[in-house]
């Protein structure tokens, strides 16, 4: 069921938020993947109807709950652009990506990406990213930018405006057998008289 639009876009998108936050632990350091639909938080098909206007509360929203908890933040473009990632400068280079030329448009990258690029203050572009945790609204499909293993993290609301919305976190891959621990609890003595390796 959508929601009754009884708070705003910006209220929606942060309570959204606000939950991956908390599951995932981001923080200073982390770095989160947003990708949206204008068109499907209006109702539309996507691609079809970009709002800018709309972009812009999404945004505010989003970069509130940045400010408040420190992580790090990048806007996939869609489709016409690659799904390449809108970012600022200082991250492209501490992150050592390499930079893709293209200014984003609501018709050539979509709204958001747009709306992302001309809010920062020296944005640029970068083609992929492995991010700790990312938001989907609109069904624009960040996997591609999510380090592995996604976990998926349904949110307590479903939809922004009329747009589904998903998250995920990501996790380290755990390897190893059926003796493989994932936790610290026995001393290496103990770990040794219980199970001959070598």
């Amino acid at each position: 069921m959508k929601n009754n639009q009884v708070i705003s876009l910006r209220e929606q998108v942060g309570l959204v938020l606000r939950e991956l936050v908390e599951v995932a632990k981001l923080g200073p350091g982390k770095l989160l993947v947003v990708g949206t639909s204008t068109s499907e938080v209006v109702g539309e098909r996507i691609g079809t109807s970009g709002a800018l206007e709309v972009a812009n509360e999404l945004l505010a929203g989003i970069e509130e709950v940045r400010n408040e908890f420190g992580f790090l933040v990048t806007y996939q473009c869609c489709e016409h652009l690659n799904r390449a990632l809108v970012m600022e400068r200082t991250l492209l280079d501490e992150l050592r990506l390499t930079e893709v030329a293209a200014v984003p448009y609501p018709k050539a990258g979509g709204s958001m990406a747009s709306a992302a690029y001309r809010s920062m203050d020296d944005p640029c572009l970068a083609e992929t990213v492995e991010a700790h945790a990312g938001i989907d609204i609109g069904e624009t499909m960040i996997g591609m930018h999510l380090r592995p293993v996604a976990v998926p993290l349904r949110p307590s609301i479903r939809y922004i405006g009329e747009a589904r919305v998903n998250t995920a976190y990501t996790r380290p891959k755990m390897i190893g057998g059926e003796r493989a621990q994932y936790v610290l609890e026995r001393s290496i003595q103990e770990e040794n008289e219980s199970h001959l390796c070598d």
